[in-house]
C-alpha cells in the first residue's frame, strides 16, 4: 500500500480523476448559482426609498415641479435647510418575488431588511387593495398633520367623526350605520379618533356604552357593547375624521403611501407659517405618524429610513419614541437621533439643533 504526502506525486489514475471532479464541482456550483439567481424566495426586501424635503418641492404625476406644502392666501415665511420625510421601497410582491440570491445579499446589507412575504402582502389582500389602503392612509395622515399644526398654532376648527363601515361581526351591527356621526361616548365629547378610542377604553369591554350620534341631521343616543380585540376595546366601527380648517393647506406628494410622514408634514407647515427657521437651517430628517393632538406614533422600516437620511446628508434624525428599541444599535455613523413622543418634543428638539445646545434632549441610545 502506497502512502502519499502533500509533496509526493500522485499516481497517474488520481491525476486523471481530479480534473473530472473539479469540473463536476464547478458545474454544480454554476447550476446552484443559476437556481439561486432565478428561484423566487418567500420574502420581500425593504430598502431606503426616496427622500422628500417638506420645505421643498417634488415632481407630481404630470412631471411638474410642485411645492410639497402650499398655503394660499396666508403669509408664508422663507425657510432654509431641510425637514426631510423618509420612505422605504419594497423589492418584490406576491406576483414578482425576489430571488434567493437577492435575499442573501439583503441579509448582509445593514441598510436593507428581509421580511416574510405574508407579513407584507397577506394572502387575502391583493397588491391593488394594499396600495389603495396605503394611499388612503397617506391622505388621512396629511389631514391629521394639518390638524396637528394648526392646533399647535392656536387655530380653532370644527371636526366630525364619521362611521365609514362596520366590519363583519361588529358589536355595533344593527345599531350604528355608515355615515353616522359619533359626537360623544358616555356623555364625553369626542372630536377625533384618539378621543373615541380613549373613551371606549375607559368604558371597557362587555359593558354597554352610550354613544351620541347624528344620523341624517337628527341627534340620537344608542347603546353599543364594545368587545376586546387584541387588548384594545373597540365598538366595531371604522371611522374617518373630517376637519373644517380656517384656511386651505395643500400637500402634494404622489406615489407615496402610508401614514408615517405625518409628523414631518406638521413641522413643515409650522415652519412655513412662522418667522425664522425651526431647525436653524440645518438638514434634519424624521418620521412618525401624528394625530390631531400632536401625539407621534411609531412606524415601520425605521432602520432603512436611518440609512436614507444619511444618504441624503442629514445630520439629525427625529425618531418616534416607540421605535427607539429598533433604532438602538442600528444608527449609521454621522447621524444623531432624537426620541420624540409629541409634536412639542419634536419642536423642542429642532430648537435645540437651532441653538446648538442639544444637551438634555431625549435620544435613542446608540447601543
Amino acid at each position: 500500500m502506497a502512502l502519499f504526502t502533500d509533496d509526493s506525486p500522485a499516481p497517474q489514475g488520481a491525476r486523471r480523476r481530479r480534473p473530472s471532479i473539479g469540473w463536476t464541482a464547478l458545474l454544480i456550483a454554476l447550476v446552484a448559482g443559476v437556481i439561486l439567481g432565478v428561484m423566487p424566495a418567500p420574502y420581500v426586501i425593504e430598502k431606503p426609498g426616496p427622500v422628500y424635503n417638506t420645505l421643498g418641492s417634488a415632481t407630481d404625476a404630470n412631471d411638474v415641479e410642485t411645492a410639497l406644502i402650499t398655503i394660499p392666501g396666508e403669509t408664508v415665511y422663507p425657510t432654509k435647510g431641510t425637514l426631510d420625510l423618509l420612505t422605504v421601497s419594497l423589492l418584490g410582491n406576491r406576483e414578482n418575488r425576489p430571488s434567493w440570491l437577492s435575499v442573501a445579499g439583503a441579509w448582509l446589507d445593514p441598510s436593507e431588511a428581509v421580511l416574510p412575504i405574508d407579513q407584507v402582502f397577506p394572502a387575502n389582500v391583493s397588491t391593488e387593495q394594499r396600495d389603495a389602503r396605503s394611499s388612503a392612509d397617506m391622505i388621512n395622515s396629511q389631514q391629521d398633520a394639518i390638524a396637528a399644526a394648526l392646533t399647535h398654532l392656536g387655530y380653532d376648527y370644527p371636526t366630525t367623526v364619521t362611521v365609514v363601515s362596520l366590519p363583519d361581526g361588529s358589536p355595533a351591527a344593527g345599531v350604528i350605520e355608515p355615515k353616522d356621526q359619533i359626537t360623544a361616548v358616555n356623555g364625553t365629547p369626542v372630536v377625533n379618533v384618539a378621543e373615541l378610542r380613549a373613551a371606549l377604553q375607559t368604558n371597557g369591554a362587555e359593558t354597554a356604552a352610550s354613544l351620541d350620534i347624528v344620523r341624517g341631521g337628527v341627534a340620537r343616543t344608542v347603546e353599543v357593547t364594545p368587545i376586546d380585540s387584541a387588548g384594545t376595546v373597540v365598538a366595531g366601527v371604522n371611522v374617518s375624521v373630517a376637519y373644517d380648517f380656517p384656511f386651505e393647506v395643500q400637500i402634494q406628494l404622489d406615489k407615496v403611501g402610508g401614514p408615517s410622514a405625518g409628523m414631518m408634514f406638521a413641522l413643515g407647515i409650522i415652519d412655513k407659517l412662522t418667522p425664522g427657521e425651526l431647525q436653524g437651517g440645518e438638514n434634519v430628517a424624521g418620521t412618525g405618524t401624528i394625530d390631531q393632538s400632536g401625539v407621534v406614533g411609531p412606524i415601520g422600516g425605521i432602520q432603512q429610513k436611518l440609512y436614507g437620511a444619511v444618504e441624503n446628508d442629514a445630520s439629525w434624525f427625529l425618531a418616534p419614541a416607540g421605535n427607539c428599541d429598533e433604532v438602538t444599535g442600528n444608527i449609521p455613523d454621522g447621524l444623531s437621533v432624537f426620541s420624540v413622543a409629541t409634536l412639542d418634543e419634536a419642536l423642542a428638539a429642532l430648537d435645540a439643533i437651532k441653538t446648538g445646545n442639544t444637551n438634555g434632549v431625549p435620544t435613542c441610545p446608540t447601543s
